[in-house]
């Protein structure tokens, strides 16, 4: 896909969200022909990512500090804390669905009103939660993470996940914050490492790496990993 063949939108420069004394600037995929599963797909090949139904990629004037990440799925051999993290979770059951379902918004409410209230989605609506993590670009499941908590099932986890063609793209993830120290957040991404090789999908997105933003430099742990850089995808080995 060439963005000279589509009409792209590009941002005025604003402030970085993830860096300070940083302008950030985004290309936007405007273009109707590109609102499909197929263009999204590739789309995201091509280094790009979503929030709701809009598809974007940084294209800042003087940082490249935003580099989309993906997970060689067949690949992939769990580290010694990522074992662990499978260990200590396996009591927890997983389920999906292909539907945002109405019950998952108190555990999204909960969430973002806990560790989030210095964010733009604080405090957390439905409307929001609606338009942030649903989508018509492309087919989508919600992997379910339940605890039988005094005979009854509790929800405990959530991650949203989009269906490329070439794999799964992680969109978000949520838990109670009385699990916090389960690790949940890492223990979903092994979760959707797992569905990808159940449905014979080579790759799990991850989206932006920021090496020098804390809450953004986590996803480079799950080796081995392809790092998109000067349009291209390049291997990186433990």
């Amino acid at each position: 896909m060439n963005d000279d063949s589509f009409k792209v939108g590009i941002t005025k420069t604003f402030p970085c969200s993830y860096l300070p004394d940083k302008e950030e600037r985004l290309l936007i995929a405007v273009d109707e022909r590109l609102q499909n599963n197929r263009s999204y797909s590739l789309l995201m090949m091509e280094g790009f990512r979503r929030s709701g139904d809009q598809s974007y990629r940084p294209h800042c004037p003087s940082c490249n500090a935003c580099q989309s990440i993906r997970v060689v799925v067949d690949k992939f051999t769990p580290s010694k804390s990522q074992k662990r993290s499978l260990k200590r979770n396996a009591h927890f059951k997983i389920t999906t669905s292909e539907q945002l379902q109405d019950n998952y918004f108190p555990l999204y409410e909960n969430y973002i009103n806990t560790f989030h209230q210095d964010g733009s989605m604080f405090p957390a609506n439905y409307k929001q939660f609606q338009s942030f993590l649903s989508s018509k670009l492309t087919k989508q499941l919600f992997i379910e993470t339940w605890l039988n908590v005094n005979g009854k099932s509790q929800l405990v986890c959530l991650a949203v996940t989009d269906v490329l063609l070439n794999g799964l793209s992680a969109v978000y993830t949520f838990y109670h914050p009385d699990y916090k120290a389960y690790g949940l957040g890492v223990f979903s991404i092994l979760t959707q490492i797992d569905l990808c090789k159940q449905l014979g999908l080579p790759y799990l997105y991850l989206g932006y790496q920021v090496d020098d933003c804390q809450k953004m430099n986590y996803k480079n742990r799950y080796f081995p990993y392809e790092k998109f850089i000067d349009q291209h995808w390049l291997l990186v080995q433990k």
